[in-house]
């Protein structure tokens, strides 16, 4: 008898394709998840698939530590800042592309120019805009020229910023690289099949001393698999290895199964709403008055949410980042609690007595959606849930025509403040306040050396933004993993399986 909750699986391996060569005895990591990244490339995508790929096929130049939070040479092998504009970094030799390319300084200054370029279309701006240019100094030497100071450059260096093989992608561009890319990294791609996942191999020759250990398990491949409840079922028949975002229930009656691993913890993933302060939607736009945007935040009930339905060391956040970001002050802003008279009341104050209909946009777990919808119709704000996939979902909020979005945000697993606020709050397409003195603030938080003046303007900065709502921000959220017994498998908070650590017991 199937565990409660999973009994509309038991039909489902009848009907689902045929088991993939996964597991233990075919040295083959099969793992699953919801959706994909519309471009392989790190740079040309902004979801956690696309984050969790970029590390198993390409290396940064920086390696941060998961566990001590220490910078460890990667691709660079030491680094010295030259003036608080410039970091020369001396690079590893003897390493290879995948393609028998050797990596040299070329493929930093390529890779980094033409990130900042305005061809290259990079989606998230942030990410490299601190960027000014990279100088070749040598065939192992590189100077990177940093527009201002930017302190959290090396966290960046250690994230969202992999190094690509030049003369390859030149050859082939953009389109043939998200086709067949190549890098330095632990697991070399064999194939990428838009819709259905990307396949690769142990890279036989990764450099020996990359601080992130060698690659233990021979075949890893990624399948796309977007309901929840057939990615339990194939877990179930060993169709596949791994899954995660597993919803609550599901875990529960999970852990009861024979064979299989449920493990759970707190990410660094903020849910929220964004709010269209400006009225970008309709110049009518009740969102523009500061009590209607309070008066949402009174109504999400965020424990509740937490509780009942993240779970798993889910817990309310009150600010425009995660607390161990650097710069991330809960003292400084304003604990909504969940007051569902006092949204009511300043409704009321702000000539809704009688409510008002809107609508919100959402991309992911819609049974979120949904509790928040339902608390925003206990105080009259009847909205409408209009559930989508994210790159439609994001050519309405860009556009300007969505009153309330429900976002996720993980920071690209960057522990620093500036990779929250800096995509919503300083100008980007991401951002729909255009609040200057909010990017005043961050500018100077973002680039100053002294981490009390940074601290300092960061805290004025969440601080704005929790007065004046341009955001609810709700809960944490925790990730649910769910996988077979013989794998060894260590979850983070940062939000990145890190399967070239995974083995078989």
């Amino acid at each position: 008898m199937l565990p409660q909750g999973m009994a509309c699986c038991a039909l489902l391996p009848a009907f689902v394709p045929a088991p993939a060569l996964a597991g233990k005895a075919n040295d083959t990591l099969v793992y699953a998840s919801d959706s994909e990244a519309p471009n392989i490339s790190q740079y040309h995508n902004n979801v956690r698939e696309g984050v969790i790929l970029a590390h198993l096929i390409w290396d940064t130049l920086v390696w941060r530590d998961p566990r001590t939070g220490d910078y460890k040479p990667q691709l660079a092998s030491a680094w010295k800042w030259e003036s608080p504009t410039a970091l020369v970094m001396d690079l590893r030799q003897g390493v290879q592309f995948q393609n028998g390319d050797p990596f040299t300084a070329e493929d930093v200054a390529f890779t980094f120019n033409y990130a900042v370029s305005s061809e290259s279309r990079v989606i998230t701006r942030q990410n490299v805009d601190w960027i000014k240019s990279v100088d070749k100094l040598g065939d192992y030497k590189v100077r990177i020229n940093l527009k201002q100071p930017f302190p959290a450059a090396l966290e960046y260096l250690a994230g969202p910023l992999p190094i690509y093989p030049g003369a390859y992608f030149r050859k082939v561009g953009l389109e043939g690289f998200a086709k067949a890319p190549i890098g330095t990294g632990p697991y070399k791609v064999v194939s990428v099949t838009p819709g259905r996942g990307v396949s690769m191999v142990r890279n036989g020759n990764y450099f020996k001393d990359s601080p992130q250990g060698q690659p233990k398990i021979g075949n890893i491949k990624f399948v796309v698999i977007p309901d929840p409840e057939t990615r339990s079922a194939q877990l179930m028949t060993g169709a596949i290895d791994w899954i995660w975002r597993v919803p609550a229930d599901q875990a529960e009656s999970l852990k009861s199964t024979p064979g299989i691993t449920v493990q759970s913890g707190e990410t660094m993933r903020v849910g929220f709403l964004v709010i269209d302060a400006a009225g970008n939607s309709s110049p009518h736009s009740p969102f523009k008055d500061v009590r209607v945007r309070q008066a949402v935040n009174h109504a999400i009930n965020r424990q509740g949410i937490a509780d009942n339905l993240v779970r798993g060391g889910s817990k309310p956040v009150y600010t425009a980042c995660f607390r161990t970001q650097f710069g991330c002050d809960d003292k400084v802003v304003v604990h909504y609690d969940y007051n569902p008279a006092k949204a009511k009341e300043l409704l009321r104050a702000a000539g809704y007595a009688n409510g008002f209909d809107t609508d919100l946009y959402a991309y992911r777990e819609r049974e979120f959606a949904e509790a928040i919808v339902g608390d925003l119709h206990k105080v009259g704000i009847r909205a409408r849930l209009h559930y989508m996939k994210h790159d439609a979902m994001q050519v309405e909020y860009r556009g300007g025509k969505a009153p309330m979005t429900f976002y996720a945000w993980g920071s690209y697993s960057i522990n620093d403040t500036s990779a929250f606020t800096g995509v919503y709050f300083k100008g980007s397409s991401d951002d729909i306040v255009k609040d200057p003195q909010l990017r005043q603030w961050l500018e100077t938080a973002d680039t100053s050396t002294d981490p009390a003046v940074r601290k300092t303007n960061y805290a004025k900065a969440l601080a704005l933004i929790s007065r004046q709502a341009y955001l609810a921000p709700m809960f944490s959220y925790s990730t649910y993993y769910a996988h077979s017994s013989a794998l060894r498998f260590q979850g983070y908070p940062d939000e990145l399986p890190r399967f070239h650590e995974a083995s078989w017991k």
